[in-house]
C-alpha cells in the first residue's frame, strides 16, 4: 500500500453477553503476587491497610522479630561502660586508701608531699599470734601439779665437734615435737622442745594461750606419731615461756647449750612446723645477726636472740640450735610490717635467760619476781688514771630504781659489779641472773676523777608494762 489508511474497528456489545476474563498463561513471582490480606475492594490502597506490614517485601527489609530485639552493639555499649566505671571505682578507691583526698601532684604515701616518704618508725610488729596489745587470753588447760624434780641444765660446747647441717637436724628432730593448744572448734598450732625423758616440754605461753586443752604430738620411730594429752605445769606470758607435762617415758631430750657463748655470725637452725601441720619438722638455717638485742613486744621488754633463720608462725617455741646440735634458744617472734617487707629478722629468747624461768615455772609453777639494774648501760672504753680501762658506761638512770637508789650517776663507768672486774656489758647480765629481789650487790663505780663503791639493793621490775622501746635492764 503507497498509503497507509485508517482502520476503526467498532464493537457493540450484545444485549446478554456474557463477562469475559483474561487470565495470564504463568504464575507471577512471588514478590510481585497481591497478599492474600489485601482487601477484597480493589479500590483501596494496599498501603493504607493495617494488615500491610506483613507484605513480604516489607518483611525482607525489615524483620519483625528484628524490630523487637535491642541491638547487639547496645548491649556491648552497657557493658563496656560498666566495666569502665568498675575500674575506675577501684583505682579510687586504692588512691584514697593510699594518698588520701589530696591532688595526685601533692600526694605522697605519708601526705607529705614530694614522692614516697620512708614509713613511721612503728611501721612494723612482731608477729607472736597475738592481737597487739591486748593480753593474752587466759588459759584453761588442766594443770599437773608442781615441785617436780626435774630441772632445765645448760652444758657448755667445750670441746664438742662442730656437726654439718644434717647431723645438727638428725640429733635435734627426734626432741622436736608439735603443740596443738585447742579452742572450741580450732586449734592453735606450735612447736616444743623435750626436757626430759619423763614427759617435761618447753614451748611459747603463746601457743597455748586461751585453749581448754592440749595435745602433744611427738615422732616416733620410721615415721609413726604419738599423740598424748598434755597438762600444763605453768607459764609466763611476759617471758613467753610454758612448761608442759605428758604421760610418757624415755623420751629424746635435747641437749641445752648456753646462749651466752653464741657470737654474731655464728652459724644456727631451726626446726618447727611452719603454717601449721602440713609442714611438720621443717629444718631452716642461718647465722646470729645479734645477741642480747632489747625488743619490746606489746610493752613488754624482752631481751633476745636476732637471726634470719626463716621462722613463720607454727615455729613458736621451736629450738634455735647452734653447730653443736645444741638447743640455744626458743623461737618466738619475728618482725612484720603491712606496709613494707621484712626479711630475715626472727627472734628466740636466750637459754641463758631461759634456765632460770623454766626451773622456776617447774618448781613454783609461776615466776619469783624478776630483779632489774634500774640502768641503761653502753660499751664506751677508756683509759682510767690508774692504766685500767672502763669499758660499761652508765647512759641513764630510771629514778627510783635500785641504780638510782644505790647512787649511781649518768656518766659513771662501771669497774666492778658483785666483786667480779667488769670487761663486757654481758657480765653484768650474767650475774644479774643469779641474784633475787633483795639481794646486796657491790659495785665499783669511776666519776669525775675518783672510785667509789654502792651498794645495790635489787628491786623487782616495774609490774606496769611500758610502751616505749626498752632500756633498762
Amino acid at each position: 500500500m503507497d498509503q497507509q489508511k485508517e482502520i476503526v474497528f467498532t464493537y457493540r456489545q450484545e444485549e446478554q453477553a456474557e463477562e469475559v476474563v483474561l487470565r495470564l498463561a504463568r504464575d507471577l513471582p512471588a514478590r510481585m503476587r497481591a497478599p492474600e490480606t489485601v482487601p477484597a475492594n480493589r479500590g483501596e490502597d494496599p498501603f493504607d491497610s493495617a494488615d500491610s506490614c506483613t507484605a513480604p517485601w516489607r518483611s525482607a527489609i525489615d524483620p519483625p522479630e528484628k524490630r523487637k530485639k535491642g541491638g547487639w552493639g547496645t548491649k556491648l555499649f552497657v557493658g563496656v561502660s560498666l566495666l569502665a566505671a568498675l575500674v575506675c571505682l577501684g583505682l579510687g578507691i586504692w588512691y584514697v586508701g593510699d594518698y588520701g583526698w589530696a591532688l595526685p601532684g601533692n600526694a605522697s604515701r605519708d601526705s607529705g608531699g614530694g614522692g614516697y616518704l620512708p614509713p613511721s618508725e612503728d611501721f612494723f610488729y612482731y608477729d607472736r599470734e597475738d592481737p597487739g596489745g591486748k593480753p593474752l587470753p587466759e588459759t584453761t588447760i588442766a594443770r599437773y601439779p608442781v615441785g617436780g624434780e626435774t630441772r632445765l641444765a645448760l652444758h657448755s660446747a667445750g670441746d664438742l665437734q662442730v656437726l654439718s647441717p644434717g647431723e645438727v637436724f638428725d640429733k635435734v628432730n627426734p626432741s622436736v615435737v608439735t603443740v596443738l593448744g585447742k579452742q572450741g572448734q580450732y586449734a592453735s598450732v606450735g612447736t616444743g622442745v623435750i626436757l626430759s625423758a619423763d614427759g617435761y616440754l618447753l614451748t611459747n605461753a603463746h601457743v597455748i594461750a586461751g585453749c581448754r586443752s592440749c595435745e602433744v604430738w611427738v615422732s616416733g620411730d620410721y615415721g609413726s606419731v604419738d599423740r598424748y594429752p598434755a597438762r600444763l605445769v605453768g607459764c609466763d606470758e611476759d617471758t613467753d615461756l610454758a612448761v608442759l607435762k605428758i604421760e610418757a617415758w624415755d623420751l629424746p631430750a635435747a641437749e641445752f647449750g648456753v646462749s651466752d657463748d653464741l657470737l654474731v655470725g655464728d652459724p644456727v637452725y631451726a626446726i618447727g612446723n611452719p603454717l601449721g601441720t602440713e609442714l611438720l619438722n621443717t629444718f631452716t638455717n642461718g647465722i646470729v645477726s645479734a645477741i642480747n638485742r632489747d625488743v619490746n613486744v606489746d610493752g613488754v621488754n624482752m631481751t633476745l636472740i636476732q637471726t634470719n633463720v626463716a621462722l613463720n608462725s607454727g615455729n613458736s617455741g621451736g629450738p634455735l640450735i647452734n653447730k653443736y646440735g645444741q638447743v640455744v634458744g626458743v623461737n618466738t617472734i619475728k618482725m612484720m610490717s603491712e606496709e613494707d617487707t621484712i626479711e630475715g629478722l626472727g627472734f628466740a629468747i636466750p637459754s641463758s635467760l631461759a634456765e632460770r624461768w623454766v626451773n622456776e615455772l617447774i618448781e613454783l609453777g609461776e615466776l619469783r619476781p624478776q630483779p632489774v639494774l634500774g640502768i641503761t648501760i653502753t660499751r664506751r672504753p677508756r683509759e682510767l688514771p690508774d692504766g685500767t680501762v672502763g669499758v660499761v658506761l652508765v647512759d641513764d638512770v630510771t629514778p627510783g630504781g635500785s641504780g638510782d637508789r644505790a647512787g649511781i650517776l649518768p656518766e659513771d663507768y662501771i669497774v666492778s659489779f658483785a666483786g667480779e672486774p667488769i670487761t663486757s656489758a654481758e657480765q653484768i647480765y650474767v650475774i644479774r641472773r643469779s641474784l633475787f629481789v633483795g639481794d646486796k650487790v657491790e659495785v665499783r663505780v669511776y666519776r669525775s676523777g675518783e672510785y667509789l663503791d654502792l651498794t645495790m639493793t635489787m628491786r623487782a621490775a616495774s609490774t606496769q608494762k611500758s610502751s616505749q622501746s626498752p632500756v633498762i635492764e
